[in-house]
């Protein structure tokens, strides 16, 4: 259990730091949003190019942010019930919809996206409208968002099947672990 715990400790890390580089994107896709509508309605100046960045960085929000929600445990739940189960049963319900239904399903994009996202690159793809950005980049990042998150969700599984079986505290009460 204890190499299990190491790996899931190196996701924990690797999900931290493209969390927090998420976290400038939010910033810099506010600013880029703002300093597009300048100069569209102050400079009547329009560029597809800053309207596809706007969509890729929003884009790269949310896939790369999906993992780091689910490590800080700020991911949509249906508090209503499970915030009134004991730990236990709250670890066993993360365990089954894990194996059940986040692995199988982030498995499954990654396995229909990836032949999609490497024909995009293949033929270097881009924009059809005038000026804007290559369409690879942001088809890529579909399947490597979703690997992240399934690699997080090892690392949750490894987590609670570790606090089930003994090897560390109630969720919560070892700071940074769950």
């Amino acid at each position: 259990m204890r190499i299990l715990l190491q790996v899931s400790r190196g996701i924990d890390a690797l999900t931290e730091g493209v969390g927090r580089v998420v976290l400038w994107l939010v910033l810099l896709v506010a600013l880029l949003s703002a300093g597009n509508a300048l100069m569209r309605y102050g400079f009547s100046y329009s560029s597809n190019a800053y309207l596809e960045a706007q969509w890729y960085m929003f884009s790269l929000i949310f896939l790369f942010g999906g993992a780091y929600a689910l490590k800080h445990n700020a991911h949509v739940r249906i508090d209503l019930v499970f915030g009134r189960l004991s730990k236990r049963t709250q670890a066993w319900i993360d365990v089954v919809g894990t194996v059940l239904f986040l692995l199988p399903m982030a498995a499954g994009v990654i396995y229909l996206a990836w032949p999609w996202a490497m024909a995009s690159w293949s033929i270097r793809e881009m924009s059809p409208d005038v000026g804007g950005l290559p369409r690879w980049p942001i088809k890529l990042a579909l399947p490597l968002g979703f690997a992240l998150l399934f690699l997080q969700g090892i690392s949750e599984l490894i987590k609670r099947v570790a606090f089930l079986t003994g090897h560390l505290p109630l969720p919560g009460e070892e700071k940074g672990v769950m």
